[in-house]
């Protein structure tokens, strides 16, 4: 048998953090609160996390880590537009189910404090994006699309936590709305658009090597990206 691993005094303190959040939000992590639930002094919390800002900032990690893990857990199909469905509808049903780790995750901005695992999440929205444009299938850049996404998913599971009565066919019309405007319904067929070749060739570009230098590269995306928005 493996041996167990011994809990830090960092991660009890964390764990203790997001326990108080989940149960009654930012209001109650409080470093008295959050000292006294991991059974330390409070000089051990200052000591590891600065001030009450450093603990929610490693907590806000914490959260993104939970979730990439439940995006990671979903297993890639042969089909990027229904995977991007799904992993909207993951990312709603993880706010709603965790709504205050959501709304310190989304709905605090701390620019420059971005955590790792965001940056991690948010690369897998971009993986499914680059799948759907070499497919042919993308009807914009898959930066834009990719901002598109974020966004509009963000902003309706925000909404949805807000609300006092929650109308589920909000996040669904929605979701549909915006891949609709961003993806084609079906496969191409071989006289698939000049502007959806484009897209193909960008995210390609992004995936695979080439000989050319990053001053060529960066000229050839202008002009794909420009083909692409005629």
């Amino acid at each position: 048998m493996g041996e167990q691993r011994t809990v830090t005094t960092r991660e009890r303190i964390i764990e203790a953090a997001a326990e108080l959040l989940a149960d009654g939000g930012i209001d109650a992590v409080s470093t008295r609160a959050v000292a006294a639930a991991a059974g330390v002094q409070a000089p051990a919390l200052y000591r590891l996390f600065g001030d009450k800002q450093g603990l929610l900032d490693a907590v806000t990690a914490h959260g993104f880590e939970r979730y990439l893990m439940a995006k990671k857990a979903v297993a890639p199909s042969d089909d990027p537009v229904e995977d991007l469905r799904r992993g909207w509808d993951l990312h709603v049903e993880f706010g709603l189910t965790h709504p205050a780790f959501y709304v310190l995750m989304y709905g605090v901005p701390q620019p420059g404090r971005r955590p790792t695992a965001a940056d991690d999440a948010y690369r897998l929205l971009v993986g499914i994006l680059e799948r759907v444009a070499e497919g042919g299938r993308l009807k914009v850049p898959v930066e834009t699309a990719a901002s598109i996404v974020h966004a509009t998913n963000t902003g309706v599971t925000l909404s949805l936590i807000s609300a006092e009565e929650k109308d589920p066919d909000v996040s669904t019309r929605t979701r549909d709305m915006v891949l609709a405007s961003i993806t084609t319904d079906e496969l191409p067929q071989e006289d698939t658009t000049l502007s959806a070749r484009a897209l193909a060739l960008d995210s390609t570009l992004n995936r695979q090597t080439h000989p050319l230098s990053p001053a060529e590269a960066a000229l050839l995306r202008d002009w794909l990206h420009r083909l692409a928005s005629n």
